[in-house]
């Protein structure tokens, strides 16, 4: 998919810049640099309202390089922006030529032949700070030796403490927490939305869908109860007594519709909840929730255990894309990617988080700590760097699209089957698993 003429272009115009974010190009010694970074082109850019300050410095210091290309942006939401691109396709106008995807949509994607191939690798060099390029976010965009998108952000799940609730029903937040000895409202999980649930399901490993070694797909829930491993049954006794206790209080935490509300007047200060699963973009709700952030703590995600085994969520994250009706076009792909540079540049990390609450993969904890950054903004980067770096990978594969609703059905099948026991219950998740497995 690469183009020769592309990379040829890349290394030329590279040698202009000393690096991503430079205002000036590099002196050769010769007045020959005007040329070489010339630029007619115009491109157009997805991003969402609150993010469009720091996309438009973007477009500007790329600008100050390209004074002649043109930047234009379609302001509009992630998932708002692919649903118009699922509808349609590559050539709709209305489909920008960059755009932020989810790690987990780019196989989709792919298939669907809808991204560009970028010089990634280049592009990493330009803007520096990845260790190992391959072995990060990066690696994961890499779709049968073509690099589809360019690290935007990693995000997983962390955990958010109402002090004042934990004080009063006498949970302390210095120690590690066991998930299994606390009441059934100290800590809300809505575990029937799997992106939830992996963190529970993850502390003991329990694959809901995995590929072995020859490609071939399975999925741990399509084994019998009993021929679980010890620590994978303990996981499916604690879902089931935490959702009996939720049954018998008659809570809203099995309700699809009504969790969230629950869940929010729950963890309230003076409300039954004093810890909640959630992710960083989470925290200006959650502070208001908590007495405007007086009593608000922030956890990483292994601050709680579930039958002694740390909870851990995924190594999520975002990339930014270039539409595949793009590549053709050598100036338009030049500018397509020295903006994604510019949007990740690390020299605005900073900035970069204020606009849209996203975390680099490729900046040092001290470059956020050592900034003007609220503590809480602080605490909550290191909390997701450190849950980030202990959680496993995440499943990028087309398939595991089917689990989403398999796993909800299952679990939100207990409030009307009336499971008796932890088998029973489990034997709902086993019945939807195996249905699952037939279509592949």
């Amino acid at each position: 998919m690469k183009k020769i003429g592309v990379l040829l272009l890349v290394v030329v115009l590279s040698l202009s810049m000393v690096a991503c974010g430079n205002k000036e190009p590099a002196s050769t010694g010769e007045d020959n640099t005007e040329e070489v970074t010339e630029i007619k082109e115009t491109i157009t850019v997805q991003v969402e309202e609150e993010w469009l300050p720091h996309y438009e410095k973007a477009a500007e210091r790329v600008k100050e390089v390209y004074p002649d290309a043109t930047i234009e942006f379609i302001v509009t939401g992630s998932f708002d922006h692919l649903d118009v691109l699922d509808a349609t396709d590559v050539t709709n106008k209305d489909v920008a030529d960059v755009f932020a995807i989810p790690a987990d949509r780019i196989y989709g994607l792919a298939q669907n032949e809808a991204l560009a191939a970028m010089d990634a690798k280049t592009m990493a060099e330009n803007v520096g700070g990845f260790s190992n390029y391959d072995e990060g976010l990066g690696g994961n965009f890499n779709v049968e030796g073509d690099y589809l998108a360019f690290p935007m952000n990693i995000e997983t799940l962390i955990i958010f403490a109402n002090k004042s609730n934990a004080e009063a029903h006498g949970i302390d937040l210095s120690k590690t927490i066991e998930f299994t000895e606390l009441e059934a409202e100290d800590m809300l999980i809505p575990v029937f939305d799997a992106w939830y649930g992996v963190a529970v399901t993850n502390s003991a490993e329990i694959e809901l869908l995995g590929k072995d070694e020859s490609g071939n797909l399975f999925s741990d829930l399509t084994l019998e109860f009993d021929e679980l491993p010890k620590e994978k049954q303990e996981v499916f006794t604690a879902l089931f007594n935490y959702w009996k206790a939720h049954d018998e209080a008659k809570t809203s935490l099995w309700d699809e519709d009504a969790a969230w509300g629950y869940m929010d007047s729950a963890f309230s200060t003076g409300g039954s909840a004093s810890l909640r699963l959630e992710g960083p973009w989470s925290t200006g709700s959650l502070s208001n929730l908590a007495n405007e952030g007086e009593d608000l703590e922030i956890l990483s995600i292994d601050s709680v255990t579930i039958n002694g085994r740390p909870l851990a969520h995924w190594k999520g994250g975002w990339g930014l894309a270039i539409n595949s009706r793009v590549e053709e076009n050598e100036e338009k792909m030049l500018l397509a990617q020295k903006f994604i540079e510019e949007v990740v540049n690390p020299e605005y990390a900073v900035e970069f988080f204020k606009a849209t609450g996203k975390i680099l993969e490729n900046v040092p904890i001290s470059d956020y700590e050592d900034s003007d950054l609220s503590e809480t903004d602080k605490t909550i980067i290191k909390a997701v760097i450190e849950s980030y770096e202990n959680a496993p990978a995440r499943p990028l594969f087309i398939e595991w699209g089917s689990v989403w609703d398999t796993w909800k059905n299952a679990i939100l099948s207990w409030p009307n089957t009336k499971p008796a026991t932890p088998e029973d219950a489990y034997k709902e998740v086993k019945a939807s698993f195996d249905a699952m497995m037939q279509n592949f």
